[in-house]
């Protein structure tokens, strides 16, 4: 991705998320210049991976696979492998009217995924194959969506209306997309590892490569 392209899509999505009255920490603000002045005091938000991402998934065809995210806080491995101290994660994204993002799980995380407001969010769900890495088309799938269950076939759909949730357990496939709209959401989840805990079913990167075609407007957690 060019970075001119990154820093528009920087620029919109900020605007976006503060049009529903999320108010982004202090970090989010920083320019490259007071990044560099605070950056020996900043190692935590830089180890936790905290801050502005951007991701295309390597395929360079944003507009119609990608997601857009600002991790506002993570726990560390450390703290899950004691089973005490920070366990948890927060994000905020935008996913695009029929912007996918790919299928795929994760090992270790356990998430709730948050309409915050928008179009409709909606997701594709199956369960990871018990001896393999496939998609198993075999059996139903029930998550939990505001401490009520709902149960689709393999493959099947839930559509989230603003306000409406739904809690992704490890190795459950999912693939999502905004309708009818931009579709703010808010994810909670056990602690993040975004280098080692996506399982995409087609192999795909996680991170974009960049082309630096103008100054940056705000660092991304790849350029930590």
């Amino acid at each position: 991705m060019n970075r001119s392209t990154i820093n528009e899509i920087l620029k919109e999505g900020q605007a976006f998320i503060e049009s529903f009255g999320y108010v982004l920490p202090p970090f989010a603000h920083w320019t490259v210049d007071e990044w560099a002045a605070k950056k020996a005091q900043a190692g935590a938000i830089i180890d936790a991976g905290l801050g502005w991402d951007i991701t295309d998934y390597g395929l360079g065809t944003f507009e119609e696979t990608g997601l857009f995210l600002f991790t506002v806080r993570n726990g560390l491995e450390a703290d899950l492998k004691a089973g005490k101290g920070m366990l948890y994660a927060e994000k905020i994204m935008i996913s695009r009217q029929d912007q996918l993002s790919p299928m795929h799980y994760h090992l270790v995380k356990a998430e709730d995924i948050i309409n915050r407001g928008g179009g409709t969010l909606v997701i594709e769900l199956y369960h990871r194959e018990a001896d393999g890495e496939g998609l198993d088309t075999s059996r139903e799938v029930t998550v939990m969506c505001d401490g009520m269950p709902r149960t689709v076939q393999a493959g099947g759909r839930i559509a989230l209306a603003p306000g409406e949730s739904v809690t992704l357990l490890p190795k459950q496939y999912h693939a999502f997309w905004g309708e009818g709209g931009d579709v703010l959401i808010g994810e909670v989840s056990t602690v993040n590892d975004d280098n080692t805990d996506n399982y995409f079913l087609d192999k795909l990167g996680r991170f974009p490569t960049i082309v630096e075609d103008e100054p940056i407007h705000r660092l991304l957690v790849k350029d930590y």
